[in-house]
């Protein structure tokens, strides 16, 4: 009976630790797949690769560069139109190195040069993810509305020798691990420099991390100016405190400014999901960034003055019509001293973006409005409206005007002009 009893026992021993092993493999593999899945919303890859009303990452989103527009490509895995045949080391080159799996190059309104910090590892767990983390959609790539000769790609190749610095991100001697987990989101994964630093005459960002002093000193980009990181005291982060801008990235508001534009999708889909070390490491590292950029103030550092109107809002403004327009569409969110109800409303006074000289996202905001902020489910109660249908183009220039002269913001004037064009662009472009 025991020489009997020895083999079945070996057998369901052996069955056992086999099914052991295949238990341990799914989990490691679905913890993998889910990390993964934390990395691509610190990429924030929806904002970019959905449409509005598409369906997820499957591509279709425009996306308007100085030669025309672009529409982002579908990365489900579906073996025909999206990504399903690309292996690890296909997928790799595409982020790192801006080639698709059949060798053409990618336009760098991709951020490749950012993603190509992104350590193996990472790389690994986002391919496991977009393999079998995403839902598969068949749905063909839209070709860029980009007429030839410009549409050729075969530049791209020197674009990317004279411009692509290749290489994972390397911690910094001397920087501690929380200073250097912020720097790698925000250069690598976040690719904030994407927006938030100026580009030269090829499109190329002008500096890719804090060794240059234009790196993250603000951008204009598809019709708004996405503001300055740096610790510059006005339009900059220097009035900022670490929670301050922790605050801003989990909730797209604090007592200094609130969220619109593609910051608004970058809230919604991205930062808001990452976990508080994260979001500690990233406000470490950008409160760490010395002052940079254009102050916008002729170089005085603000400071709030409630007698610095030209008009007084509490009686008739007849000589002055942007006052009259504050007076009636503005002042009751915004304020009489222009300090609005910080979160929810977002103050004018010193307001980094109205300090800034370039007015394209106060005219565009203004214009359009806001998408609504949506944090843990609940959208924000009190969203920018569109005051295009409303308000001629004098009228925004008048107001935005008066704002950016009111409470010491001391900012040039906004003209009808630049608001026509403003507004001839966003609707092309709705």
């Amino acid at each position: 009976m025991k020489n009997a009893f020895k083999p079945r026992f070996s057998a369901l021993l052996a069955a056992g630790l086999m099914a052991g092993a295949v238990m341990s493999a799914h989990a490691a593999d679905d913890a993998l797949v889910a990390r993964g899945a934390y990395l691509a919303k610190a990429g924030d890859c929806v904002a970019c690769h959905s449409a509005p009303r598409g369906k997820p990452l499957a591509g279709g989103l425009p996306m308007m560069t100085p030669l025309g527009a672009i529409y982002a490509t579908n990365i489900t895995p579906d073996v025909e139109t999206g990504i399903g045949r690309y292996t690890e080391e296909d997928f790799a080159r595409a982020l790192r190195s801006g080639v698709a799996k059949d060798g053409h190059n990618l336009y760098p309104a991709m951020p490749y040069p950012s993603y190509a910090k992104i350590n193996d590892d990472d790389m690994h767990a986002l391919y496991a993810y977009f393999m079998h983390g995403v839902a598969s959609v068949k749905q063909v790539n839209r070709e860029p509305d980009i007429k030839w000769p410009l549409n050729m790609r075969w530049p791209l190749k020197l674009w990317n020798v004279v411009f692509l610095d290749k290489g994972p991100y390397n911690s910094k001697p001397g920087k501690d691990v929380a200073w250097n987990r912020g720097a790698y989101l925000i250069q690598g994964l976040g690719h904030c420099g994407s927006c938030h630093t100026p580009r030269g005459i090829a499109f190329q960002e002008k500096g890719l991390d804090e060794s240059s002093s234009a790196y993250l000193t603000g951008g204009l980009l598809d019709n708004w100016f996405a503001s300055n990181l740096t610790g510059e005291h006005n339009t900059g982060l220097g009035r900022w405190s670490e929670q301050d801008i922790a605050t801003f990235l989990k909730t797209g508001a604090n007592a200094h400014a609130s969220a619109f534009g593609s910051m608004t999708s970058v809230i919604n889909n991205s930062t808001q999901e990452l976990s508080d070390a994260d979001i500690a490491a990233m406000a470490r590292y950008l409160k760490s960034l010395p002052a940079s950029g254009d102050n916008g103030n002729g170089g005085a550092a603000y400071s709030y003055d409630a007698k610095a109107t030209k008009v007084s809002l509490t009686r008739p403004a007849a000589t002055d019509s942007g006052a009259r327009v504050y007076t009636a569409y503005c002042m009751h969110c915004h304020g009489v001293d222009g300090r609005g109800f910080a979160p929810m409303l977002a103050p004018l006074a010193g307001n980094p973006n109205v300090l800034e000289k370039d007015a394209t996202s106060l005219i565009n905001v203004t214009l359009n409005g806001t998408g609504d902020l949506v944090i843990h489910g609940v959208p924000a109660p009190y969203p920018m409206p569109r005051y295009a249908p409303v308000l001629s183009d004098q009228q925004i220039a008048d107001v935005l005007s008066f704002i950016r002269g009111a409470w010491n913001n001391n900012t040039p004037a906004v003209q009808p002009d630049d608001v026509a064009k403003l507004r001839k662009a966003t609707q092309a472009a709705r």
